[in-house]
């Protein structure tokens, strides 16, 4: 039996079967790797790390997405950095945004994302609100001169390509760009076996918005099966507002969600001990 082993963290390791192998190849960035698998369906891996898998794609995209534009609650224009598969942008359009300037380094990963996972990005792609940048997202930050109302970044982990989206700078360029009111959100992975990636990126994040507050979402594929979020802004109450707030906007928008829901937003936010940011001394 042919399996694929990930290792991500020091001392542990998932495995999956390869019950039949689609595609394997190297971008210009970063080496690819579809397989299917009879529990999870079609499995993308990029540079030997699980990004989705058929099944639980969707907790992610819509926990990445809808946190961030639900608080919100009035969102014109949204930057996307990165996100080559479409879910989040699906999950983005599903609300009434004037326009979604989507920036992705790697083009490969944009194809063989509507080739192997159509499901994922549906007709994302084709809708005229979408503006493609094929491009560095980091540079596109540091020139842009347009606003934004959310800010997204759909990145791989701090490595490779998407090692930049983690600094300093990175996050204080996306502040610059953000509208009264603005939100930032973004993945920082399984802090369950790395609270100090998730506490740095906390910290950093501190240093150009008022509030920062880790979210999780539960994806069986991912390291320790539950992911972390980050949203930053203004405030604790521009992140989270109320439940019956976020009630309200969900009736109005009758989002359509597997996972996400106004309830969710609210829970996610309330993390155990063992989730909690830890900075280095």
């Amino acid at each position: 039996m042919k399996v694929f082993q990930e290792k991500l963290c020091e001392h542990h390791a998932q495995v999956f079967t390869i019950d039949r192998q689609l595609y394997s190849g190297k971008t210009k960035f970063q080496n690819v790797l579809i397989f299917e698998n009879r529990l999870f369906g079609r499995v993308l891996v990029l540079d030997g790390i699980v990004q989705l898998t058929d099944r639980d794609n969707h907790v992610y995209h819509e926990m990445l997405a809808h946190v961030p534009l639900m608080a919100h609650g009035s969102v014109g224009r949204v930057l996307l950095i990165g996100g080559g598969d479409g879910g989040t942008l699906k999950e983005v359009l599903k609300h009434p945004v004037e326009q979604v300037v989507m920036v992705e380094i790697d083009d490969d990963i944009i194809q063989l994302s509507k080739r192997f996972f159509p499901q994922v990005s549906g007709e994302a792609f084709e809708d005229p609100r979408v503006s493609l940048l094929i491009g560095d997202g980091v540079e596109y930050v540091t020139q842009a001169d347009s606003m934004f109302d959310v800010v997204i970044v759909d990145s791989t982990d701090p490595i490779g390509p998407g090692e930049q989206l983690f600094t300093k700078t990175f996050y204080e360029c996306c502040r610059s760009l953000l509208r009264p009111g603005g939100v930032i959100a973004l993945q920082s992975g399984a802090s369950s076996f790395n609270p100090e990636q998730l506490g740095g990126v906390c910290g950093r994040l501190a240093s150009s918005f008022e509030a920062v507050r880790p979210y999780l979402a539960p994806v069986p594929t991912y390291a320790g099966g539950t992911l972390a979020l980050i949203a930053a802004g203004e405030s604790d109450k521009a992140l989270l507002p109320a439940i019956k707030t976020l009630r309200e906007r969900d009736r109005r928008l009758r989002l359509r969600t597997s996972y996400y829901t106004p309830d969710i937003h609210g829970a996610a936010f309330i993390l155990a001990a063992g989730y909690t940011p830890r900075q280095k001394p």
